[in-house]
């Protein structure tokens, strides 16, 4: 007997080869199914099941853009079809070179072995059909027309593939069109309706993998915000941001929720590549040792803590125990003549800055931190959309801030003056010690939600590249906080809660630098701009941003209220003095007046139109803020030493005194409205495309700016006799 032991049966050597060159390109299971509810879902749904039960199993021709998941349609017309138990394997076009050797194989071996011999009646994909070689082009057309294909190089007959073809393209291929059944996918732009269907599934598909034990939930909020979004790279582009958002939220993953409650995840986990961004000049790049400076945590310390904290007992400790009255205090000069018309002047320059040295949260932060040392933790932010609720109590609280100066003369009684800003401090003590960071600063705050929406003007941003951000990173350091990575140190993360590649604007971003210290990829930039650059067309403005615009507006006809409302026959001959009750009255009226304005022209104008002339307005309201306290600072901020030692009597020498001609107050309050007009006449025409209303929100801004001039004329005071 002839011995068999070490023969090989050649059928088994042939398939094990088939297999072995098969496997790079097997397909082995469709990834998700069409999801969504919309017309175009449906319809894409119903082309998939006619093509799974075509009977001839014809060739299949998927068009659309990339990162739609074409490869994965097909896999389901193949899974779902009677021949599911075929293999399927995929090849890109774009690889196969001029004569298509790795599909057809090559002449030298009759195209025994090649990839279509070894899939016999399996299906096969060939992926991104228009990047093929335009010379390997008439081969595929045939193979799709008739199935019938010749090797790389060989002269004999041509063979037939007896499985099923499905293509892929990008572009349009009329040539091949006609040979196939076209499946053409629409972009996710133009199926907004199903982003939330997608963006819920998506966090059911990846949450898992990442580490969570059950799948978090996104409020309709976020949703909203997605669809307003293009989304260029489709369904890879989301699911990119999906991973974003839950490994950005790891931290914060809901071990201390009862299992019944799912996570919410936070708005700001949620952030897209930034809009095509023009007239952009990097500060740091042009200086890169400004980046290392900037960002020392010896700089801020010593600022913060060392510096901001002390002056503010000692201010405070000087508005109680001096006098009372503004030419004898010199705290109250500084809070009125030199804060005020400082702060405005330095949103168009800086934007909230002020924010990232307020003494209000450096008090706040002090006392979390004693509070965290003895064992107290604050808890997590509250998830949703904050703003819904905390916007309207932020803007009441504003309005009762302006009426308390008005009434109880507030510019000219120091004790008072101090309690609005103990008040403010005592509100960043019990928000810092309720919630971690500075939930206080950024939802709550009067002053800070001032800053934030006047820092829409500045000519400076802190932004991150949402490329660099998705690529590079996976600590989100700059958003949770954590150790030193690189040459990125340890921060506590952002204390507003935000990514700087999240950002749309800057409201939200008081410049305190933590996320430039932390990112170890130099992905932060501190940029040069034009100005309001973030007043556009498509922005989605925050909930409840136009009220405090209302309430801004309305305090100059409430400082004012005499020239507007003086001629009412109950009016009082002043705010300080009388009952209380018709003082409260006349100024509540006074404080409503821009409110009541904008209420009328509801029937005039849709409301996305009456919320974009609101921010279109807002350098307007910003040069008459400006004008409204610039007598006061440009009268009396010169006179803060003379007034500070004034108490001291005879026992100090005069001290010279600076204070500006009325003329000089009267031309610098005319030439900040002027330039806030021109200002909100550029953005009513970026803001307002029409005509017809461009050239209505001109004659409004003309009007109200004339108003206003009037309303905040130097005060007769002033004036020389």
């Amino acid at each position: 007997m002839a011995d068999t032991g070490g023969s090989t049966d050649p059928a088994v050597t042939n398939q094990q080869a088939c297999l072995l060159k098969l496997a790079p390109h097997l397909l082995g299971r469709t990834r998700r199914g069409v999801v969504g509810s919309s017309r175009y879902a449906e319809r894409l749904r119903e082309a998939v099941r006619r093509a799974a039960a075509d009977p001839d199993a014809g060739p299949v021709l998927i068009s659309g853009e990339p990162g739609l998941g074409k490869d994965n349609l097909a896999a389901l017309i193949h899974f779902g079809s009677p021949r599911r138990r075929r293999l399927m394997a995929r090849i890109d076009a774009a690889t196969l070179g001029d004569d298509g050797a790795a599909l057809f194989g090559s002449g030298s071996s009759g195209g025994d072995g090649s990839l279509l011999d070894c899939l016999g009646d399996g299906a096969l994909l060939i992926d991104n059909l228009d990047r093929a070689d335009p010379r390997l082009q008439p081969q595929l057309l045939e193979l799709l027309r008739s199935g019938r294909w010749r090797a790389a190089g060989a002269a004999g007959p041509e063979r037939l593939f007896r499985g099923r073809l499905f293509c892929t393209t990008e572009s349009a291929l009329p040539a091949f069109d006609g040979c196939a059944t076209v499946i053409r996918v629409p972009p996710l732009r133009v199926r907004r309706q199903d982003l939330g269907e997608w963006l819920r599934y998506g966090l059911r598909q990846q949450a898992r993998g990442l580490g969570w034990s059950r799948p978090p939930q996104v409020s309709e909020a976020v949703v909203k915000r997605l669809q307003s979004h293009d989304f260029p790279g489709n369904l890879q582009e989301l699911e990119g941001l999906i991973e974003r958002a839950l490994r950005q939220s790891a931290a914060d993953s809901p071990s201390d929720l009862p299992a019944a409650l799912p996570a919410t995840l936070p708005e700001e986990v949620f952030w897209t590549g930034s809009r095509g961004l023009r007239a952009r000049f990097d500060l740091w790049r042009w200086k890169p040792r400004l980046r290392f400076v900037m960002r020392s945590p010896r700089l801020w310390n010593a600022l913060l803590f060392g510096l901001v904290s002390w002056v503010f007992v000692l201010v405070n400790l000087w508005l109680w125990l001096g006098p009372q009255d503004r030419a004898h205090n010199g705290g109250l000069n500084l809070f009125w003549a030199w804060w005020w018309p400082l702060i405005l002047l330095g949103y168009p320059l800086v934007g909230r800055l002020w924010c990232s040295f307020c003494p209000f949260m450096v008090w706040g932060e002090i006392s979390q931190r004693l509070a965290r040392a003895i064992g107290w933790r604050p808890r997590p932010w509250p998830r949703g959309d904050s703003d819904r609720w905390a916007a309207p109590l932020l803007a009441a609280g504003f309005a009762l801030i302006l009426l308390w100066e008005e009434v109880w003369n507030l510019e000219n009684t120091a004790w008072l003056s101090s309690c609005l800003l103990l008040l403010i401090t005592a509100g960043a003590v019990l928000g810092s010690l309720t919630f971690e960071k500075r939930f206080w600063c950024r939802h709550l705050c009067p002053v800070g939600g001032m800053n934030g929406l006047f820092a829409k003007l500045s000519i400076l941003e802190l932004r991150a590249e949402a490329g660099t951000c998705s690529g590079s990173c996976s600590t989100y350091g700059c958003f949770k906080g954590g150790p030193a990575v690189g040459e990125g140190l340890a921060t506590a993360g952002c204390p507003l809660g935000t990514h700087p590649a999240h950002l749309a604007d800057n409201r939200d971003c008081v410049l305190c630098l933590t996320c430039a210290a932390a990112c170890p990829h130099r992905s932060v930039q501190l940029r040069l701009r034009p100005p309001a650059a973030d007043l556009q067309r498509e922005m989605e403005p925050p909930a409840g941003e136009a009220g405090l615009i209302l309430v801004l507006a309305g305090g100059i006809p409430l400082h004012h209220w005499q020239r507007l409302l003086g001629w009412l026959p109950l009016a009082p001959a002043s705010l300080q003095e009388g009952p209380l009750l018709p003082r409260l009255a006349i100024g509540a009226l006074a404080l409503a007046t821009p409110s009541l304005l904008f209420l009328l022209s509801r029937p005039l104008l849709a409301a996305r139109q009456r919320r974009l002339l609101l921010y279109a307005l807002l350098p307007l309201l910003w040069a008459l803020l400006l004008a409204r306290h610039l007598p006061l600072g440009m009268a009396e901020a010169g006179r803060v030493v003379a007034v500070s030692v004034a108490p001291l009597g005879s026992a100090v020498p005069a001290l010279p005194a600076w204070s500006a001609d009325p003329h000089v107050i009267a031309f610098c309050q005319s030439a900040a409205v002027l330039l806030g007009l021109v200002w909100a006449a550029a953005l009513v025409r970026r803001l307002w495309p029409a005509p017809q209303l461009q050239l209505a929100g001109l004659g409004v801004a003309l009007l109200l700016a004339a108003g206003g001039r009037w309303l905040v004329a130097a005060p007769a005071a002033l004036m020389p006799g």
